[in-house]
């Protein structure tokens, strides 16, 4: 029921963003604009095509595995050489219509805990406008030394996930004490400054010292909601919207796969697809320290 309830939302997202889609591609044809469209769209290598691919994939795994998007996205873009502070405006942009989707979702199952979400998502608020501002600044006149500290943030995330693959089943653990203020603040800043992490850092302790998974995943999808938006909206005031063909094919390529996750997480071989996206992670990850550094 659960699940039936979360595709049918996806569903109706998936049907309206194409309804849209099919509009404006009738107009621009209709006008005569859609052979310039395509040319746009052909710009930097085809990106927009390749950044398709990337989201689909990415929202395959996150919505089985219940975290790595930012992660993919941003070890795929680091490797293509796209600019650190490109990177995390970039995929904060897609991912503020993403989440949503999701969040709706949670609010909808009744997964979300208000007192929770509040605790995690104040903080991360003031994280992610840090977290945007000192990447702005560091990924415009640093960017390589801020492209490679961020490479290796991602090769650890690599390996936690792959570390995920061998994990056992733990056992019923006493709820630990977390300081959810700290957490939401480091959680906000490494997610807006490296792209990604809110959900292996963040949700993942939040299991690990027992909170209720389903309230855990559902509280932590929505302040992840909250602090996305924030980190969009910071990089648009600090640097403009740039390489909006990257944001629109991380878009559309999420959006066409989100009604079908919640299906997949039951029949994909979780265990499996943590020791090959964990793997492709580090060897991407590593292959970018490598270029960075030589």
């Amino acid at each position: 029921m659960t699940v039936s309830k979360k595709v049918k939302l996806r569903l109706n997202v998936f049907f309206a963003t194409v309804a849209i889609l099919l509009i404006t591609v009738f107009s621009l044809y209709s006008l005569g604009y859609l052979d310039e469209l395509f040319v746009i769209l052909a710009k930097d290598n085809h990106i927009f095509y390749w950044m398709l691919l990337v989201g689909f994939l990415a929202e395959i795994v996150a919505g089985s595995m219940g975290m790595g998007y930012g992660v993919i996205c941003t070890t795929t873009l680091l490797l293509l050489n796209i600019p650190p502070h490109v990177v995390s405006a970039s995929i904060h942009s897609a991912e503020s219509f993403t989440t949503a989707a999701g969040s709706i979702s949670h609010v909808k199952l009744k997964n979300v805990s208000k007192s929770l979400v509040k605790k995690l998502a104040i903080p991360a608020v003031f994280g992610a406008i840090i977290g945007a501002v000192c990447l702005t600044y560091v990924g415009e006149y640093y960017a390589k030394i801020t492209k490679t500290v961020i490479a290796f943030y991602t090769l650890y995330l690599g390996v936690r996930i792959l570390l995920n693959a061998f994990k056992s089943k733990q056992k019923k653990s006493l709820k630990r004490k977390t300081n959810l203020i700290r957490l939401g603040l480091i959680g906000g800043f490494i997610d807006s400054f490296a792209g990604g992490g809110w959900g292996p850092l963040v949700t993942g302790t939040l299991i690990k010292n027992a909170f209720t998974p389903r309230y855990a995943i559902g509280s932590s999808t929505v302040a992840k909601f909250i602090l996305t938006v924030t980190a969009a909206v910071t990089f648009i005031f600090t640097m403009g919207i740039q390489h909006w063909n990257i944001i629109l094919g991380l878009l559309i390529g999420g959006i066409i796969t989100a009604p079908f996750s919640a299906m997949l997480t039951a029949k994909l071989p979780v265990k499996k697809m943590f020791f090959i996206i964990g793997l492709l992670v580090v060897i991407m990850s590593s292959i970018t320290i490598f270029k960075s550094i030589f």
